[in-house]
């Protein structure tokens, strides 16, 4: 099982102009080694046969028929290889020369693959030798010792193990309409492209961008390899790229200007990419105007013997924590789509007053920080907002002083109502024995709550800004009718793990001294909802993560299955590659196996609570919303989940 993964290498082989003994033997070590790693495909440089710059050595026959014979022995020599490589090669079709990809398995050509556009500006002048594939009549030859069509038909190669790739080549990429965009709209999980582009301060840059948006605007892999040393300097200097991108991200890279060969190895996730795809409608609005089915060739490669797999690939165990370098600038622009969100909300209804209860733990401080802010940009007084401490039995010293502290640095308008009585009295009504600590105990408080809360927007002529986060929502780790429910609710699509980045981001960026060690102090104080009395030394006896799990695993569940649509097999196989030698959270398999069963079952049978949420502003690229990104019926059945091993 290849979990939707294929290796890929894209290698930079050392090269004599002109040589092509030289080159081959360069090349076949590089193929040596990637056999060795497992790799599927490997794509070597533009030309790298011969070397790009030839120049006018083009016309000579005898370079020409030494290039023949240098592809028929490495046939010869990958005829016991799995592996797929693709090298470029000047080939003689007819009365053309044309500059092209040479794709071969197993001592076999699947196909030649001639370059669309040429370049003729600047330095380069490659109509001088070349014809485009647009000059093109399909035309069988006799090459190598193979009978091979040589087109312009768009070409797609599906490997043993399904994905499939397509080849263009240099300025292909470059073109306003690269071949690859059709091609990857015919269904070309992979893009490989064989280039020899020169080196000019600021075209690196520019470059990588190129790729980065091709790869993400088709949803496709895309493996670049670049000529680099050894090419002539005549005039310019080829520094070597080898560039592999999933979606737009750069997932493996080469050293520039290196003066030895390389090969850069990593695999692409295909089956990612596909539900990207199915999910995006505008790319698949596009395939209607794509390649239609008779108009692109599909060959078959050959069937390899399928090696054990192992991932070798990083898999970042918390997804939903932006990896940028400026983390800051990351946290400003969430915490800034919160605030834009409930700024709209207040405008809007015209409301003076918003009320929130702040618990002393993360979640409701991340939410008074967002209401703070909004306050400010509409210049409006903070006493607008009013905070509401409810001490029930579970609350600790710590949390109800962090409360205090906070709301009273911050400038809000603070209220302390206690819950005890009502829900003594309320247990009463309700005949439920008070020292049973059970659901009824811990939702009674939940409701109690809630129901303060709700009554003091009617009297006050607010709106009750909802703080549970979108890890709650799809543990269903609300009351129903409890915490559940707000007039907005501005934390819905905050993961767990994310609230103490933002929450630190604030104390370290936007508040005053005694507020920053009140933020830094509830950062440290352990998740609970603080509904059953703590312990003998008061401290907190009701710890979140002993009941539903660690939040980390939660999250890293979470995003794998609604953000890449991933199975649980494909789920718990990354979570054990990126939790087993993590410094920061190490978790066996086992543990990771019972908190994927929680995870799941706890995710389908709480979808009703998700069905019926208030607004509140999307942030990432998962969201719970059932007016927006999940719609799910509450009845579904988790059994194809929970036996997905």
């Amino acid at each position: 099982m290849n979990y939707g993964y294929v290796k890929v290498a894209s290698a930079i082989p050392s090269v004599k102009v002109g040589d092509c003994h030289y080159n081959l033997k360069e090349i076949e070590q590089i193929i040596v080694r990637a056999e060795g790693q497992g790799v599927e495909i490997i794509a070597f440089p533009e030309l790298c046969i011969t070397g790009y710059t030839c120049q006018d050595l083009f016309r000579q026959q005898l370079l020409l028929d030494a290039t023949e014979q240098s592809i028929l022995m490495l046939m010869d020599f990958t005829r016991q290889l799995d592996i797929i490589s693709i090298v470029g090669a000047p080939i003689q079709v007819g009365t053309l020369l044309l500059n092209c990809a040479v794709v071969i398995q197993k001592g076999e050509i699947l196909a030649i693959i001639p370059k669309t556009y040429l370049p003729n500006y600047n330095e380069f002048y490659e109509k001088r030798w070349f014809a485009s594939s647009q000059d093109l009549h399909p035309t069988d030859i006799i090459y190598a010792g193979n009978h091979i069509k040589v087109c312009s038909t768009p070409t797609i190669f599906r490997t043993y193990t399904g994905s499939t790739f397509a080849v263009e080549l240099c300025e292909d990429v470059w073109a306003p309409e690269p071949p690859s965009t059709k091609l990857a709209l015919a269904g070309a999980d992979i893009i490989i492209n064989l280039s020899a582009s020169d080196e000019l301060i600021g075209k690196h840059d520019y470059l990588r961008q190129l790729l980065s948006q091709q790869s993400a605007r088709t949803m496709s892999g895309y493996i670049y390899s670049s000529a680099g040393f050894g090419e002539s300097t005549q005039d310019v200097v080829y520094g070597g790229n080898a560039l592999i991108y999933e979606n737009g991200l750069c997932v493996a890279s080469s050293e520039r200007f290196s003066f030895e060969p390389q090969m850069v190895v990593t695999q692409i996730d295909y089956e990612k990419m596909r539900s990207e795809r199915r999910n995006n409608t505008t790319f698949v609005n596009a395939q209607r105007i794509g390649l239609k089915d008779n108009e692109v060739r599909l060959i078959e490669c050959h069937s390899v013997t399928p090696d054990d797999f192992t991932l070798i690939r990083e898999v970042n165990p918390t997804p939903f924590i932006p990896k940028t370098n400026d983390m800051e600038a990351s946290c400003e622009e969430i915490f800034n789509i919160q605030v834009a969100g409930l700024a709209k909300r207040i405008v809007h209804t015209n409301c003076k007053t918003v009320i929130l209860g702040i618990s002393g733990g993360l979640d409701s401080t991340l939410a008074l920080l967002v209401c703070v802010k909004t306050f400010d940009k509409l210049k409006m007084p903070r006493t607008g907002i009013v905070g509401v401490t409810m001490p029930g039995f579970g609350t600790t010293d710590r949390t109800y002083t962090n409360a205090i502290n906070l709301m009273r640095s911050l400038g809000i308008t603070i209220k302390e109502i206690s819950i005890k009585d009502s829900c003594i009295q309320h247990f009463k009504d309700i005949e439920h024995d008070i020292t049973v600590h059970d659901v009824t105990y811990e939702n009674g408080q939940a409701r109690e709550r809630t129901q303060i809360l709700m009554d003091l927007s009617n009297k006050l002529g607010g709106l009750v800004i909802g703080t549970g986060d979108l890890s709650e929502l799809a543990l269903g780790w609300a009351t129903y009718n409890g915490d559940h429910m707000s007039m907005y609710g501005v934390n819905v699509s905050i993961p767990k793990t994310l609230i103490k980045h933002l929450v630190r981001y604030v104390a370290e960026s936007g508040v005053d001294s005694m507020s920053r060690n009140t933020l830094m102090d509830i950062i440290d104080t352990p998740i609970s909802p603080e509904l059953i009395p703590a312990d003998e030394k008061g401290n907190i006896a009701q710890k979140t993560e002993d009941l539903v799990g660690p939040y980390v695993l939660h999250d890293f569940f979470l995003y794998y299955m609604l953000r890449q649509g991933f199975g649980p097999s494909k789920i718990f196989m990354l979570a054990k590659h990126a939790f087993a030698n993590n410094s920061e959270y190490k978790f066996d398999e086992e543990t990771i196996k019972k908190w994927l069963k929680v995870f799941l079952r706890r995710f389908f049978s709480q979808q009703f609570k998700r069905s019926c949420l208030p607004d509140g502003p999307k942030v990432g690229s998962v969201s719970l919303s059932p007016r927006g990104d999940w719609r799910m019926p509450s009845d579904a059945s988790s059994a194809l989940w929970l036996n997905d091993n």
